[in-house]
């Protein structure tokens, strides 16, 4: 693509991203006389359909486990080849329960910037929600380690600074190969950082959230690193007993 078109192509994305976000503030502007739901939260039933086949569905199956949550279907579609059928997967499976929430847990990697923010809207319009991260899943594995600010950074190197945080460990993150996370790399994820002084899963949630208002205005399909898999955690975490 001549670098005119990519200029012309992203900005026409900027333009769709800031029409969509008036819209949104417009609907939030519209006075709302509903009765406030109870403080107490009742239990919530979440699909969560993720386009991996080892990582993320991996990370959430321990997740699942370690704070005890059967109230989460786990979903992978391993070689998805699209983001926008991670969301048509979401539907279909989405008929086949009653779920309260239902999440899509996807890459940008290589896909077409259009599709990943269509992916994102399509999403939306279904009443789903978005765990997203660009470039890909690893970055928020990163933010449990340092305040990456995103950019200049491949995603083809994040497996490599992942392991640099957990060579101290002695455990590795096979990034060029089965990508699975283990129960021992998700317990240093939740570990406390030493240093700082605080849960490691509390400064990723930190971190995703500084970088994601950076990046307020532009479109997620180019909104390098940024991820919204902490929207997610949160959900989750406020259905623990």
């Amino acid at each position: 693509m001549k670098m005119k078109d990519k200029k012309a192509e992203q900005e026409a994305l900027k333009q769709a991203h800031k029409l969509r976000l008036q819209e949104a503030k417009n609907r939030r502007s519209t006075p709302n006389f509903e009765i406030p739901p109870p403080t107490r939260l009742e239990k919530q039933r979440f699909l969560i359909v993720c386009e991996g086949l080892n990582t993320e569905p991996d990370y959430f199956r321990i997740f699942r486990q370690s704070f005890k949550l059967a109230n989460a279907d786990i979903v992978e579609i391993g070689g998805a080849g699209e983001t926008i059928r991670v969301v048509e997967r979401a539907q279909a499976e989405s008929k086949k329960s009653s779920y309260d929430q239902v999440w899509v847990v996807f890459d940008k990697d290589d896909f077409p910037a259009a599709n990943f923010d269509n992916a994102i809207v399509m999403a939306q319009a279904a009443g789903f929600f978005s765990a997203y991260s660009n470039q890909a899943f690893e970055y928020w594995l990163i933010l449990h380690f340092e305040d990456h600010q995103g950019g200049a950074m491949h995603r083809d190197q994040y497996g490599e600074k992942l392991n640099q945080y957990l060579a101290p460990f002695n455990i590795e993150f096979d990034a060029s190969g089965n990508k699975r996370i283990s129960a021992a790399l998700f317990q240093v994820l939740m570990s406390k950082d030493a240093k700082i002084g605080k849960n490691r899963m509390d400064l990723a949630i930190e971190r995703a959230k500084k970088v994601l208002q950076f990046h307020e205005e532009t479109p997620p399909s180019i909104a390098e690193s940024s991820t919204t898999v902490f929207k997610l955690i949160e959900e989750l975490l406020k259905f623990i007993n």
